[in-house]
C-alpha cells in the first residue's frame, strides 16, 4: 500500500497542508501500517524541501523508513548529475524515490517535445544515477494505459529501460482517468507477465468513477503495489481512495496487507485526515463515512433485528465505524422499537 495523500492528494481543489500538518499525517499514515508514504516533491516548492529537513529529526525512524520522495526524470539536453531536482531527491535523504516519465509516445514527441529515444534515455539516466545512490527507485509510468493503446512497443520499451536501469516498480498510471477496469486488467497483465523481476504498481485516478474498480482489478491481475489517497482527495475529480481499497482488499479479497492488523483504525484515520485538512468528511464515503452503515428503510431494519448482516457487507467493527438505525417518516416498527431498546426502555 503507496500512500500519496502527501503529494498527489495535495494537488486537489481548496486542499493545502502545512509543512506541521504533512509530519503528522505522515506519523499517523506509519502507525497505520502502509508500506510506502510519499510525502512530496522537494524539488517543486519549498514546504516539502522542508518537510524532507525536519522529518530526519520530527519523524519516527518508522516512518522515515517508508518516506518517498517524489521527482521526475532528467530534463532533455541535461546531464543527470547536473540536473538540480534530481539532486534535490538526493538530498531529500528519502530511502525510496518516485521518478515520474513519459510512456505515451504522442505525450514525447508533442507535449515535452523529446525524440522517442531521448525519452528513453532520460528514464534510463534517471533511474540508473539514483540507483548508483543506493536509493530504491520506482517509475511512474505516466499516462501509461493511454500510451498503452496509441503504440504498445513505445510503452513497453519505456518499461524496458526503467527495468534495466535498475528500477524496482512500474508503475502504471492511469493519468487521465479514462480507462475501464476490462482494459486495466489485460495490460496489467501483460506488464506483469513481462517483467516478472519488478513489482508492477497502479495509480489510477477517478475521473470516470473508476478509480477503486481499476485499482483492485490491477491487484487481481497481478500488480503488487497500489498508490492512492487517504479519502480519495487529489487533483481533478481525485485519486484511488485507499479508505475503499484497503478494506476491499483485505476483507473481501483477503490479500496480506502490512496494514490488515490495523484496519480497525481506518475510520479514525480518515476522520484525521480530513480533519487536519480542514474538510468536511463525506457521510456516504464507503466503509468510513458516518451512513456507510446507516439504516432507514423500515423492511431493512426489520430484517436487521433477525441478522445484521442481512443489509451489511461487512461487521462495521472491523473497520472502525459503527451501525446506525435511522428514523423518519419511513421507518418501520422495528426503527422505533430499538431506539427505545438502546434508550434502556
Amino acid at each position: 500500500v503507496y500512500d500519496t495523500s502527501l503529494r498527489d492528494g495535495t494537488q486537489g481543489e481548496s486542499i493545502s497542508a502545512s509543512c506541521e500538518d504533512k509530519l503528522k499525517i505522515a506519523n499517523r499514515l506509519s502507525t497505520f501500517g502502509v508500506d510506502y508514504i510519499e510525502a512530496g516533491w522537494p524539488g517543486s516548492n519549498p514546504k516539502d524541501a522542508e518537510f524532507f529537513t525536519r522529518a530526519q529529526t520530527e519523524l519516527s525512524p518508522s516512518a522515515k523508513s517508508k518516506l518517498v520522495a517524489f521527482g521526475s526524470t532528467r530534463r532533455k539536453a541535461i546531464a543527470v548529475e547536473q540536473d538540480a531536482q534530481i539532486q534535490m531527491l538526493l538530498d531529500s535523504h528519502a530511502p525510496t524515490c518516485c521518478i515520474v516519465a513519459k510512456s505515451h509516445l504522442w505525450q514525447v514527441t508533442d507535449i515535452i517535445r523529446a525524440t522517442p529515444q531521448e525519452n528513453l534515455d532520460m528514464i534510463a539516466d534517471s533511474v540508473a544515477y539514483l540507483t548508483s545512490q543506493n536509493r530504491r527507485v520506482f517509475i511512474d509510468l505516466e499516462h501509461f494505459f493511454d500510451g498503452y493503446t496509441f503504440d504498445e512497443d513505445y510503452a513497453m520499451k519505456c518499461c524496458q529501460a526503467a527495468v534495466d536501469a535498475g528500477a524496482k516498480g512500474l508503475v502504471l498510471c492511469d493519468t487521465n482517468g479514462g480507462s475501464m477496469p476490462w482494459d486495466v486488467a489485460h495490460i496489467t497483465s501483460k506488464v506483469v507477465q513481462t517483467f516478472p523481476q519488478v513489482t508492477v504498481g497502479m495509480h489510477a485516478h477517478n475521473d470516470c468513477g473508476m478509480a477503486v474498480a481499476n485499482s483492485l482489478m490491477a491487484a487481481k491481475s497481478g500488480a503488487g503495489m497500489i498508490q492512492g489517497t487517504i479519502n480519495g482527495i487529489g487533483e481533478r475529480t481525485g485519486n484511488a481512495d485507499l479508505c475503499s481499497i484497503v478494506p476491499s482488499l483485505s476483507l473481501h479479497v483477503k490479500s496480506n496487507l502490512t496494514c490488515n492488523p490495523s484496519l480497525a483504525n481506518i475510520t479514525s484515520l480518515s476522520r484525521f485526515i480530513d480533519e487536519t485538512l480542514n474538510r468536511s468528511p463525506d457521510s456516504a464515503a464507503p466503509y468510513v463515512g458516518a451512513s456507510a452503515f446507516a439504516h432507514k428503510g423500515g423492511l431493512h431494519v426489520a430484517a436487521m433485528e433477525r441478522s445484521p448482516m442481512s443489509y451489511q457487507h461487512v461487521e462495521p467493527a472491523l473497520v472502525g465505524n459503527e451501525k446506525r438505525v435511522l428514523v423518519s417518516e419511513l421507518s418501520g416498527r422495528q426503527n422505533i422499537l430499538g431506539k427505545f431498546r438502546d434508550a434502556g426502555l
